[in-house]
């Protein structure tokens, strides 16, 4: 008991370790055994405990009274040792740990699945609760971690309130019908009403669901703090099994009262800019490991969009553009169509070179919360494309007059009694706002180059696969 009071003390983090200023004659590390190689004097230990991608090297010399059971425990194996660090003679590293104390908390066997250095994604999605582990998942999840700090951070130095909106809820943001049903009635014999299922016996007493998006609710609060932002869950009962759909997913979602569409551009390229700047200042050594193993020209491409001028076009401006381009398009181009990604990348690889805010589109391929714009047939909104990937970005001007937006409801068939907590803002004390939606998974595969959604959520949701 003594011994693990001690160790508990003297603790410290790999990383702090591997970071050390100067040798130190005790410490404490504790983490998972990567590699274990033995010898016949010696035994050397690649430990890592996910505070960073590098492995600390532990010496285990035949002194050490546990030296046979250590120096034979598995791959996988968490430990806990003490011992002198001390400057490493092997190339490529600072630091080694000559251990003193060796304590075997938990070993494994032969069937440890990570054997092996290098496996495929599509292996280690199967193993989900045991990829963290891998290195890529690490990383990845390490930027995930550090991205999500930043972006807290950027909100509260802008003085942005956050808030959290409601995963349960009764209204369907997007208009999709694309929503997971939130419900206790029997699914063999629900209640029935006049041939139809009687929602007023359920829980809430209505139809309810799993959001599709908080901004409807972020609005509300807009219209009493000016700036606020939302983070959280969102959720496509889409059955879809592209590598960019999931059916759970972060949404980040800010709304500014007092606002147009010049603003809410703005935003979101200050947004974008400020997180892609963060990746490259303070996630070095992976960023390092996604531009070798995963994306090569992956930090230059970081790097390029961090320093590069937005530019602008209208949605009529880049149906021109495409229709004049000679590049043999796999969607037809046209007036009243919407983009597709390879429209996308076209227009922001080879005609602007960088990223690009496409504005204005026709009102029929939009929401029905989006400004109409004077000419009557086109909105106030814009996405934001880049290079690689396409619409990074999407956001509008909300519509603040009350009876062009109940007219609108009323055409894409939503009943405005149905919202009518929403039009309140419209009633009372409407101003112009704005807002737009980053999807989070859709940055990390940005910023880490993974080609999958599935790689950037740490248990993916997605038909068919909710095990872990």
């Amino acid at each position: 008991m003594q011994r693990d009071a001690a160790m508990r003390t003297l603790k410290i983090r790999i990383k702090d370790a591997l970071q050390a200023k100067q040798a130190m004659p005790t410490l404490c590390v504790c983490g998972w055994a990567r590699t274990v190689r033995r010898g016949k004097d010696v035994a050397f230990i690649a430990l890592n405990d996910g505070s960073c991608l590098a492995n600390l090297q532990v010496v285990i010399t035949p002194d050490l009274e546990s030296f046979e059971a250590v120096s034979r425990c598995g791959t996988g194996a968490a430990l806990a040792i003490d011992g002198e660090l001390v400057a490493s003679p092997a190339a490529g590293q600072a630091w080694e740990l000559h251990a003193r104390h060796v304590k075997i908390l938990g070993d494994t066997d032969g069937s440890y699945p990570l054997q092996k250095k290098r496996h495929s994604f599509e292996f280690l999605r199967s193993i989900a609760h045991l990829r963290p582990r891998a290195n890529a998942f690490g990383a990845v999840f390490r930027m995930r971690s550090a991205l999500s700090f930043a972006i807290h951070r950027f909100f509260r130095e802008r003085g942005f309130l956050y808030v959290h909106t409601p995963i349960i809820t009764a209204n369907d943001c997007e208009g999709a019908g694309e929503m997971f049903r939130v419900s206790i009635l029997p699914a063999d014999r629900p209640p029935m009403q006049d041939g139809a299922v009687d929602w007023r016996q359920d829980f809430f007493g209505e139809k309810t669901g799993l959001t599709v998006s908080g901004q409807l609710q972020g609005e509300l609060f807009a219209a009493a703090f000016s700036d606020i932002y939302t983070f959280g869950p969102t959720f496509r009962a889409e059955n879809s099994h592209t590598s960019r759909h999931a059916a759970e997913f972060w949404m980040i979602e800010p709304e500014m009262a007092f606002a147009d569409l010049a603003d809410d551009c703005a935003l979101a390229e200050d947004f974008l800019r400020y997180l892609v700047g963060f990746v490259l200042n303070e996630c070095a050594e992976d960023l390092a490991f996604f531009n070798e193993r995963i994306e090569p020209g992956l930090i230059d491409k970081l790097e390029m969009l961090a320093n590069a001028a937005f530019s602008s076009m209208t949605y009529s401006e880049a149906i021109a553009r495409l229709q004049q381009a000679k590049a043999d398009f796999e969607f037809p181009v046209s007036w009243g169509a919407d983009l597709q990604s390879e429209h996308e990348r076209y227009l922001t690889e080879q005609v602007i070179g960088g990223p690009l805010f496409v504005t204005d589109y026709p009102a029929d391929i939009k929401a029905f919360y989006m400004r109409r714009n004077d000419d009557g047939r086109t909105v106030a909104a814009m996405d934001l494309l880049v290079p690689r990937v396409g619409e990074i970005i999407g956001g509008s001007q909300r519509e603040e007059r009350l009876d062009v937006l109940q007219d609108k409801m009323r055409k894409v068939g939503i009943d405005p009694q149905h919202l009518d907590w929403y039009l309140d803002t419209r009633r009372w004390g409407s101003c112009p706002h704005a807002g737009f939606g980053l999807g989070f998974e859709r940055l990390l595969m940005y910023v880490t180059g993974m080609e999958n959604i599935r790689d950037v959520i740490p248990f993916p949701r997605t038909p068919g696969n909710a095990r872990f």
